[in-house]
């Protein structure tokens, strides 16, 4: 058995630390007022995340959902704006670009997740609390993977760990004693609110695979699944839909023409956001949750780098609309 002292984790953390960033975020949300009326506010929010390239930063999908703003903050002090450029929901993950690369980059790489152990010692890197650039260290506790079939959409794959996780570690790498990345911080369960809880990180295998290697584009929007009773309430002329909640400024729906909601409604235990477009088809494949349709949907959104023309058919005030891209 191999023995790691203070020493080794310190000397790896000084390595690998300059990497981390942390992610500064402005978004535009709707509230209700206590007389029912719907006002515009802006949201800030902080992650982490880590240099891949000297431009490109991985985070996880919710510290970047529908950003106006973007800046990437380096452990030397500098800002970079950046942008998104693709994100995957149920995973968790994104990537982001910065507008400029990084000079003198320090880098970490992804590790092989499938060979952790449960009782490996890891550790994690971010900004918790905003305060940076920390590091809390525990071991693996379990796995959990959760899919549906192959598509990306409803893969999951999260390794459980009792390093402590707090609001700002989002996006932040979680280590093995080799330096490499072989976790994306997600969330915790806690009942305090708390790093006393159970944190979840992505598994690096899941997330190299999907940022690196089938790379999907980032639309832009946020969306709330219509389905059942609430597609019955909102007449779909079909099972399912996407209700926009919000577009994102330069984004590639908002140069469509794709309108995001104006109203924030409940219907039963769910809150979201109504009177945005209802998308119900891509390139005329239908919006459906079945394994096959979200294949088709998969492989339609990894194809637009190679033809990046394509339509959308939405739901507009009971109007059924085509939107095109073209660019």
């Amino acid at each position: 058995m191999t023995t790691v002292n203070s020493q080794d984790l310190s000397e790896v953390y000084n390595k690998v630390s300059p990497a981390v960033v942390a992610i500064f975020t402005q978004e535009e949300t709707l509230t209700t007022t206590n007389d029912n009326k719907t006002v515009v506010s802006t949201k800030n929010g902080l992650g982490s995340g880590f240099m891949i390239t000297n431009k490109l930063v991985v985070t996880a999908a919710h510290v970047v959902k529908v950003p106006e703003k973007l800046i990437v903050q380096f452990s030397d002090g500098e800002t970079i704006p950046a942008k998104v450029v693709t994100s995957y929901e149920a995973a968790d993950i994104a990537l982001i670009e910065l507008f400029i690369p990084k000079i003198n980059a320090v880098t970490v790489s992804f590790g092989d997740s499938g060979s952790m152990k449960i009782g490996n010692q890891v550790f994690v890197v971010g900004v918790p609390l905003g305060v940076g650039f920390s590091m809390s260290s525990g071991y693996i506790s379990a796995f959990k993977k959760e899919s549906l079939g192959e598509n990306p959409f409803t893969t999951t794959d999260f390794i459980q760990t009792d390093a402590a996780i707090n609001q700002g570690n989002s996006g932040g790498p979680m280590f093995n004693l080799k330096g490499e990345v072989i976790g994306i911080v997600s969330h915790i369960k806690t009942k305090s609110g708390g790093s006393d809880g159970i944190g979840f990180a992505t598994s690096s295998n899941l997330a190299a695979k999907l940022l690196l290697n089938n790379k999907m584009p980032w639309f832009g929007a946020e969306f709330h699944t219509l389905k059942d009773k609430e597609a019955k309430i909102f007449n779909l002329p079909q099972k399912y839909g996407l209700l926009v909640q919000r577009v994102a400024s330069s984004s590639i729906f908002d140069k469509m023409g794709v309108k995001g909601g104006d109203t924030e409604i409940s219907i039963g235990n769910q809150k979201f956001i109504a009177g945005g477009d209802i998308i119900l088809a891509f390139n005329s494949i239908r919006f459906e949750l079945s394994d096959e349709a979200l294949l088709k949907l998969a492989d339609f959104a990894k194809s637009i780098g190679d033809k990046p023309k394509f339509n959308i058919t939405v739901l507009r005030a009971g109007k059924l609309l085509t939107l095109e891209y073209s660019p």
